[in-house]
């Protein structure tokens, strides 16, 4: 047990951490041997060879490619694969993760991954890769709800596959200083809303801390600031109190003859931050600002424990968790005691077994095992994910995107308090704080509730507005003469479960009516746009509707409108979507290179509406190839992609200068077409090098503003030999106006090169 904790003490022991490694200084080949390293001190005898080529296929894959801060792309992918070995993950995750931009961000497919690495890598990648095109940024409550709806359902298919996110949104995080503040306040929001709280509903505290100490320094960098300041202004007598206090425990616990590791440490900036929020208290005035935690081998030592310090401190009243007894929903486990010390100061200690500290900081990861043969699950404790089942099965049943919303955000709801309670039988149940007789009913069956006409708690007869209590003993009353329940019970219940099956009892008695309605508001609705309802509602296209929805049939989704739970023009603008997309031509590779063969003969060509003259095609689209960003003036090239059209690439381009031979029948002819009277700019780069000095910055700038060169982004690193690398982005309108830009900018003192690049 020791040396396990002390290795886990050295992962985890300083949650507190500014900047946790981002290796952005790092040689991408010394990082590689840091993963390695890592996955062999929990898998020692197993073949790495495969991470090594997943790092090479990434590292050539990216090879461009560099990050805001300037640094090689590849540090990313391996920084995100280094966290997830730091969680013990398999070696699926592992390789996945290494790859994890490579279909989003490179000419590499997935079907090329799949060749290489398996069809269970390739679907780790895939489900990344649609998670990562989920965008968050001020989404109305539709997209919203979709989006959520898409990540729990990838989440459901391979839990590693938010695992991978999670410590990819981790690496981010650690490097978001190279980001606009603007940016940084968005993706540090949207880290607080979705991304720790599912670390947190997953259980691996590991990276929910450091997600949210991140999120806290962007969000409120004031605040952040204040908090180190004052708990570094104390440091020192705190950690001597500290100290004393884990000295005396520790001899009191080995005087009991119980074996146990104990140490001390201060809580996270962000628990303090919300401590004294929602206290309205200093940081002197909160109880808990430090703890001492024990781990012990068993879960009788855990208790027995607990009775020592009991005997040498005086509990406070009220500051006792049993989560042994009573586990917290993500299967956390401890007993938190606060006490006052000796001089009068409160403390917590948090006593575990050393299984129990795994579990609460890996979570989900703990859980996983490596099965024979070399595939990877989880283990068959198929409650671990019980609730994400659940939340699964309220997509059937919420149509209401509100109403999803809703659910989710206080299903996930990290700060939300539990009450627990028991069955006439014993069993216990847990359930939001506020709780009412009505959400027991409905947590014990639906058919419970639905026929429940009364409660007692602890024996005695109760409304059904009572504020269950943690210990109560809940007896549902029932009656077969029930009428089902009432409208007013939506607003007695608490739980997500009880308000859903509320409303599918309403909708299922009301249906044929709903459905009626449902109808005419749909065909209205069609009557206005000017089309055709029974067109809409052929069988393909009614498919598509009831997957989305995770409805059974079509008057199902019907009803679903008639109660108001989908909004009619909601569910008409998909279909006809759907009609569209179905109806579009599908142009295959091999109808695109058939269609340049024939046009060549009669010597055709086609312009595209970016001023591109592309050899023997005619109505295909056109996209910039990102590794080359070309603009105007460049030598350009098209390459027939598979299934994306044409990318336009620069002929110096590395990726087609290393074509393989057999893929050179993809490439065509192409040349701008630009008049002279054109408006359209384009986004270049360019890497300045210099020796620093003060007023460089000020300098270039004077240079941009004279040119009228608008500045999308600017970013600097200085190396220790005092070079300084800016990397400038900006808006232009072709190659003439960058020479000239080069040229002024060549001329500034301290100015060693400056060259074209891209992002």
């Amino acid at each position: 047990m020791t040396e396990y904790l002390a290795e886990q003490q050295e992962k985890v022991s300083d949650c507190n951490m500014r900047a946790r490694p981002d290796y952005q200084e790092q040689d991408p080949d010394e990082l590689i041997e840091k993963l390695i390293g890592e996955y062999r001190s929990y898998r020692p005898n197993d073949d790495v060879s495969q991470i090594r080529d997943a790092y090479e296929v990434a590292k050539q894959a990216h090879r461009d490619q560099r990050r805001k801060s300037g640094a090689p792309y590849i540090i990313h992918p391996v920084s995100v694969a280094i966290i997830l070995a730091e969680l013990e993950m398999d070696k699926e995750s592992i390789i996945a993760a290494l790859l994890h931009d490579v279909v989003e961000d490179t000419d590499m497919t997935l079907d090329d991954v799949k060749d290489r690495f398996g069809e269970g890598v390739a679907n780790l990648v895939d489900g990344v890769t649609k998670l990562t095109r989920i965008s968050w940024e001020g989404g109305k409550e539709e997209m919203q709800a979709e989006n959520l709806r898409k990540m729990f359902l990838a989440m459901s298919q391979d839990i590693r596959v938010i695992l991978i996110k999670l410590a990819d949104r981790t690496h981010n995080m650690r490097t978001l200083q190279f980001m606009s503040p603007e940016k940084q306040k968005e993706k540090a929001q949207e880290t607080l809303d979705i991304y720790s709280p599912l670390a947190s509903r997953l259980g691996i505290s590991k990276l929910k801390v450091e997600l949210d100490n991140l999120s806290l320094q962007y969000l409120e960098p004031e605040e952040y600031e204040r908090i180190i300041s004052e708990i570094d202004q104390k440091k020192t007598a705190r950690e001597e109190y500290i100290a004393g206090i884990v000295d005396e425990v520790r001899g009191h616990i080995e005087r009991a003859g119980i074996k146990a590791e104990v140490y001390g440490r201060v809580k996270h900036y962000f628990s303090i931050y919300k401590k004294m929020l929602t206290q309205h208290k200093s940081i002197d005035e909160i109880y808990d600002l430090f703890a001492v935690r024990i781990i012990v081998d068993t879960v009788q030592d855990c208790y027995a424990a607990l009775g020592v310090i009991h005997e040498l401190y005086t509990p406070i009243p009220g500051r006792f968790k049993d989560y042994i007894a009573m586990p917290k929903l993500n299967h956390y486990q401890s007993l938190h005691t606060t006490l006052i010390g000796k001089d009068g100061t409160p403390f917590e200690i948090q006593i575990r077994t050393a299984e129990m500290h795994r579990i609460a900081e890996y979570g989900i990861a703990a859980h996983w095992k490596y099965k024979e043969g070399g595939t990877a699950g989880i283990s068959s404790d198929e409650e671990k994910l019980s609730w994400l089942r659940q939340i699964l099965e309220w997509q059937k049943d919420m149509s209401d995107d509100g109403e999803f919303l809703s659910s989710i955000k206080t299903d996930l709801d990290l700060f939300s308090d539990n009450v627990y309670c028991f069955t006439p039988g014993g069993d216990i149940k847990v359930l939001p704080k506020g709780s009412t007789p009505v959400d027991f009913a409905y947590m014990i069956h639906s058919a419970v509730g639905n026929r429940m006409v009364g409660a007692r708690v602890n024996d005695k007869l109760v409304t059904i507005d009572y504020e269950l209590k943690n210990g109560d003993r809940i007896e549902i009353i029932t009656s077969q003469n029930s009428r089902g329940p009432s409208r007013d019970w939506l607003g007695l219940a608490k739980s997500t479960q009880a308000r859903n099956k509320i409303n599918q009892w309403f909708r299922s008695q009301n249906k044929e009516d709903n459905i009626i309605r449902g109808k005419e508001a749909m065909e209205n609705y069609c009557h206005s746009k000017g089309v055709d309802y029974s067109e809409l509602t052929k069988p393909e296209l009614v498919g598509k509707i009831l997957r989305k929805y995770g409805f059974q049939d079509w008057d199902s989704v019907v009803a679903a409108v008639g109660h108001g739970g989908l909004k009619e023009g909601q569910i008409i603008n998909k279909l006809i979507d759907e009609k569209t997309r179905a109806e579009k031509k599908v142009i295959t590779d091999e109808s695109v290179l058939a269609a340049v063969a024939e046009n060549r003969q009669r010597g055709g060509s086609q312009k595209a509406s970016g001023g591109i003259v592309v050899e023997g095609i005619d109505d295909m689209s056109f996209h910039m190839a990102k590794c080359c960003n070309p603009i105007p003036g460049d030598e350009i090239v098209g390459f027939v992609t598979r299934g994306r059209g044409i990318s336009i690439h620069r002929t110096d381009c590395v990726n087609i200068i290393n074509l393989p031979e057999i893929e050179r029948a993809r490439m065509l002819e192409a040349e701008w077409a630009v008049p002279e009277d054109h408006k359209e700019t384009y986004v270049a780069q360019i890497s300045i090098y210099a020796n620093d000095r003060v007023g460089l910055l000020a300098d270039i700038s004077r240079i941009m503003a004279e040119q009228n060169v608008g500045i999308q982004a600017l970013r600097t690193q200085t190396n220790k030999q005092g070079v300084v690398t800016i990397i400038i982005d900006f808006e232009t309108s072709g190659v003439d106006e960058i020479n000239r830009l080069m040229s002024k900018i060549r001329q500034i003192d301290h100015v060693v090169d400056i060259q074209r690049t891209t992002g």
